[in-house]
């Protein structure tokens, strides 16, 4: 298997693996038994985030998500062939754990949730669920940047990312359902064939992604690391 084919390979794990955990939450949410809310559900994004991130970071980077990918792109911190790989690799991987919850739930609890899909709420228009979106990112990002581009940063793996993931979940989930991951809205979409307002899902994570790398690369890492 040639380098690209292995880094691409962890992507896609990494990626299945976070959304098969965290579309899992949600539909298991919505069985009688379950209890624990949208903490839960917070706490289950972020720590298979957070695990998945760590364990491929030394093969691809652990990137796991089409915004991040792009943000390291933006800071010449990836090459353009391999970041089209990353992004294919990523949006297979979260298309292929949908359809295996697919296979393993009961077809009324997942069609409850639409397989998961994030959805804006009642009160939350397109421009404002891009915003959201957007700051979102912002922060996940950030702590890519912050934990591990930055090579004065303590060495926690992906931990800090996946703490940030559980808090902006608790904030944005009843807004937009905080995916901040293009590949965590497509999989989903794809299976439920719910494509309503998914370009929301796409714009404001990429827009915040890149706003947050540029940031890092040009006013925050050291001079000296900089591509």
């Amino acid at each position: 298997m040639s380098s690209l084919a292995r880094h691409s390979f962890a992507e896609a794990i990494g990626t299945f693996s976070f959304v098969f955990i965290g579309v899992g939450s949600v539909a298991s949410q919505a069985t009688p038994n379950a209890g624990y809310g949208l903490l839960g559900i917070a706490l289950a994004h972020g720590i298979a985030l957070s695990v998945m991130v760590t364990a491929t970071m030394s093969i691809s980077g652990g990137n796991l998500n089409p915004a991040v990918t792009v943000a390291l792109l933006a800071a010449r911190r990836i090459d353009p062939k391999t970041a089209l790989a990353y992004i294919v690799a990523q949006l297979v991987g979260a298309s292929v754990a949908v359809f295996a919850l697919k296979a393993l739930f009961t077809p009324a609890v997942l069609h409850q949730v639409s397989y998961g899909t994030p959805q804006l709420g009642a009160s939350v228009t397109l421009g404002t669920g891009i915003a959201i979106e957007a700051v979102l990112t912002f922060f996940l990002v950030s702590a890519v940047f912050g934990t591990c581009v930055n090579p004065e940063a303590p060495k926690v793996g992906g931990f800090g990312i996946g703490l940030v993931l559980v808090f902006d979940i608790l904030v944005g989930g009843p807004l937009t359902g905080a995916a901040m991951n293009p590949a965590r809205a497509f999989g989903p979409a794809l299976v439920a064939n719910q494509w309503v307002a998914q370009g929301v899902y796409w714009v404001g994570p990429i827009v915040g992604g890149l706003v947050a790398a540029l940031v890092w690369e040009y006013g925050l890492l050291p001079k000296r690391v900089r591509a």
